[in-house]
């Protein structure tokens, strides 16, 4: 690629996204995956960790609507802190299996019951996301159907035992090795699967004033 097309696409990139230009963008996420996948939007970016947030939400919230709950609290909590020029995003995943929201697991023996009852039935995963400034805020949840082939017990526990999934909600990681032995099946996007819908977020993000 010469000189004068790179330009011309950095120029196009830019211009793209002119309206991001004014904020400094916040990654309000310990989230490794959530950082890893913000970069593949090619934006400037920095990541915070949030104060102690209580992720607990009302009982009567079904799907979606408890990630995009909780989204906005992590927002909630974070907007005290804002400077006026920065744009802070948070989120929230939980599987939905069978009408019951599986966030992180509490031990090993939750991861495995956790596996063993997704295993050859399929599920959702919600992720709620929001977006704030200090002139306004846009919030949306992002939905995939995830199919499991069966698992059998010796399969959950080498997962279980190899890549300790105490930090994702449903206790696995699609990226992972049961992502790629466990998941036949996807309707939807693979990176909200991930923990992060960046498709839908480039969006989102372009519709700021």
């Amino acid at each position: 690629m010469n000189d004068k097309i790179y330009r011309d696409l950095l120029f196009t990139h830019t211009i793209m996204l002119y309206n991001l230009k004014k904020y400094r963008i916040i990654l309000a996420s310990a989230s490794p995956r959530r950082k890893e996948l913000m970069q593949g939007l090619d934006l400037d970016f920095e990541v915070r960790r949030l104060p102690d947030v209580d992720e607990s939400f009302p009982a009567e919230l079904q799907g979606g609507d408890i990630p995009l709950y909780i989204s906005k609290k992590k927002a909630d909590a974070y907007r005290p802190f804002m400077a006026a020029d920065e744009l802070v995003i948070t989120a929230d995943t939980i599987v939905w299996l069978d009408g019951v929201a599986l966030g992180k697991p509490v031990d090993v023996a939750d991861a495995r019951r956790m596996l063993r009852n997704m295993s050859g039935k399929t599920h959702q995963v919600f992720t709620g996301v929001t977006i704030t400034t200090k002139e306004e805020q846009r919030s949306f949840v992002a939905q995939s159907d995830v199919t499991f082939a069966t698992l059998d017990d010796d399969e959950i526990e080498y997962y279980i035992a190899k890549y300790k999934p105490m930090d994702k909600a449903g206790s696995y990681g699609a990226q992972e090795w049961i992502g790629y032995i466990g998941m036949s099946n996807i309707v939807g996007s693979y990176f909200n699967v991930m923990g992060l819908p960046v498709q839908r977020l480039y969006n989102e993000l372009k519709l700021l004033r």
